[in-house]
């Protein structure tokens, strides 16, 4: 593959500040040189993610993701290497080179989302044909208008096991490319393969990403018939875990929030009523993927899940997982309705509006849930009360509101607002000491468990795999150590194959005098790589760099390397035994 020029990449990084560009989508702070927050690649409470921004680089001690300003991109954004620096060219002002890249992955991609926005066109077409008619009169009893169908380019699935499949391949488009975008299955039978399509007798929703692009779909059956819905799995353009149904038309509202709600059509209805901040996740539970994406538009949510036990359930775990991130939340009490389309439709918008202006913060909510399971007006009741109530206020990093509910307490149970206050921070000492202590045993017991994998995977010992790992990151920081390792160790004596080929790329930049900077290696080296490099560097932090070192580290090597090549006469073949006889021959005849 052809690359991207040095110059090029210098320039674009110089113009990328790595911390403007991940505090965009992480909120950070500071802590000496450095900055911290929780990773928006894996749900956490407690900050493991770090940007150093001396080394432009970000590394997760939680889940090990790492990398550059570009490889943060191509995670954050599910973009494939060259689609991320063109994304960064865009935000920087520059332009992409004319040559000097694949674009073959690039090409899929565009080829996908043309794919996707034709099979849209031909739903959304099917609809208003004659054959449509089941499709149409299903949205019509749920009250949609045609102004609405269209805005949403809504659609039907005919109840056919080829009519789309055709008319894509008359539109030039081949069954294993409808297939990659999950309009198609496929079975084999007597060597043959059969493809038949994915969505039949449904209607459709498309899932348009906030640039526009239409990615996935969504189906539901016209009756009670199982499976109710039927969605897009992941694929080139999307991931289900970043599937939020309404944010390219949400996040141009007037309004400052997000409505959240669990299914597509509700958040249809709602917009139909004139709440344009409406959204919903597209057939999956919320995640704390979806959640950091949320707070790049807001940093208010208004969670208005269905009323029965199971929307009351997620609720429990969307307020957990948006607390984690920081983000405001209030809580609707569906009050008349099992979920916001039966309250539009029995009271109007303005019901829902005074819903939502009554809504609950998160505290209150749980406080509220709470406070039904106990009589307070006997002292055993109050008790029990107040330590689920001062719990509820521990978990919570917000002090005010801490000291705010605090007081409420001591008014409402008549008990000292200092009792409840010395009781809430005994908890949260509690919480943090056990938090502290479980994290740690976590990081150690996977980075044992990791080190021992890898040693089993490339076959060695976790003594040779961290002496490589130390020579890696000794020579990244210290170039002039090369000389040392030249002619003794190579790629191959590396057990561990990535560790080899970082030792390569490394050594080759070093010889033809190019920069070591992150970002000249990330366009070489797949998101786990560039995990592992950063690892790498920054298990070097605080550490004296010697020669000495350097060179233990390839005694150590090259121990290993001397083990595999002595093999006792009673393991050899004849052939190898010739061999080895004749070498000994020879050495001891000089």
């Amino acid at each position: 593959m052809a690359r991207f020029s040095d110059e090029f990449l210098s320039e674009l990084r110089m113009r990328c500040d790595i911390e403007q560009i991940i505090s965009s989508y992480v909120p950070l702070r500071r802590r000496g040189k450095n900055l911290v927050g929780l990773c928006p690649f894996h749900n956490e409470k407690t900050p493991s993610f770090t940007v150093y921004p001396e080394t432009e680089s970000f590394y997760c001690f939680g889940c090990a993701a790492g990398g550059e300003v570009i490889s943060f991109i191509r995670r954050i954004e599910n973009l494939d290497y060259v689609e991320a620096v063109r994304f960064l060219c865009e935000r920087a002002g520059m332009n992409m080179p004319e040559d000097g890249y694949d674009s073959s992955l690039a090409q899929k991609r565009k080829r996908m989302y043309e794919i996707n926005r034709e099979a849209a066109r031909f739903f959304h077409e099917y609809l208003f044909s004659p054959e449509g008619k089941a499709g149409l009169d299903y949205y019509k009893s749920r009250g949609y208008s045609k102004k609405t169908l269209v805005r949403f380019g809504m659609g039907y699935a005919p109840n056919d096991w080829r009519k789309l499949l055709n008319h894509m391949k008359d539109k030039g488009y081949s069954y294993e490319e409808l297939y990659d975008a999950n309009l198609a299955n496929k079975s084999e039978k007597n060597g043959k393969v059969n493809f038949y399509e994915n969505f039949r007798n449904r209607v459709m929703v498309p899932l348009i990403d906030p640039r526009g692009n239409v990615v996935a779909f969504g189906g539901r059956v016209l009756d009670d018939s199982k499976p109710k819905y039927v969605n897009t799995s992941d694929t080139l353009v999307y991931k289900k875990s970043l599937g939020v149904f309404g944010l390219n038309f949400a996040k141009n509202s007037k309004e400052k929030s997000l409505i959240l709600v669990e299914g597509y059509m509700d958040a249809i209805s709602l917009h139909q009523a004139g709440f344009d901040n409406a959204i919903a996740c597209l057939g999956t539970a919320l995640t704390s993927e979806m959640a950091h994406l949320l707070s790049r538009y807001t940093d208010k949510i208004i969670l208005s899940y269905d009323a029965d036990e199971a929307g009351q359930k997620a609720t429990q775990r969307a307020i957990g997982v948006f607390s984690s991130i920081g983000m405001k939340l209030n809580v609707v009490n569906l009050t008349g309705g099992k979920d916001p389309d039966e309250i539009l439709r029995k009271f109007g918008p303005e019901r829902f509006r005074n819903l939502i202006d009554g809504a609950s913060n998160d505290i209150e909510y749980e406080l509220f849930k709470v406070r039904k399971d106990y009589d307070l007006e006997t002292a055993d009741g109050k008790m029990k009360y107040l330590t689920k109530a001062c719990e509820i206020l521990a978990g919570t990093g917000d002090s005010i509101a801490q000291d705010i509910y605090a007081s409420k307490l001591a008014e409402e149970l008549d008990v000292e607002k200092q009792t409840i206050s010395v009781r809430i921070g005994q908890l949260k000492r509690k919480r943090m000491n056990v938090e502290r202590k479980r994290k740690f045993s976590e990081l150690e017991q996977k980075a044992v468990s990791q080190a021992r994998n890898e040693a089993m995977k490339s076959g060695t010992t976790v003594r040779v795999l961290k002496a490589q790992k130390r020579l890696l990151a000794l020579l990244f920081g210290n170039p002039d150590f090369l000389p040392l390792s030249e002619g003794k160790i190579t790629q191959e004596d590396f057990p561990d194959g990535i560790c080899g080929t970082l030792y390569r790329l490394i050594s080759d930049k070093i010889k033809n005098g190019e920069s070591l900077e992150l970002g000249c290696f990330a366009e070489m080296l797949g998101d786990s790589e560039m995990s592992t490099l950063v690892g790498i560097i920054r298990s070097a932090d605080g550490l004296t760099s010697t020669k000495k070192e350097y060179s233990d580290c390839i005694n150590v090597i090259l121990e290993e390397k001397n083990k595999e090549k002595n093999v006792s006469a009673g393991q050899m073949n004849d052939e190898e035994f010739s061999k080895a006889m004749a070498e000994f021959k020879k050495k001891k005849s000089n």
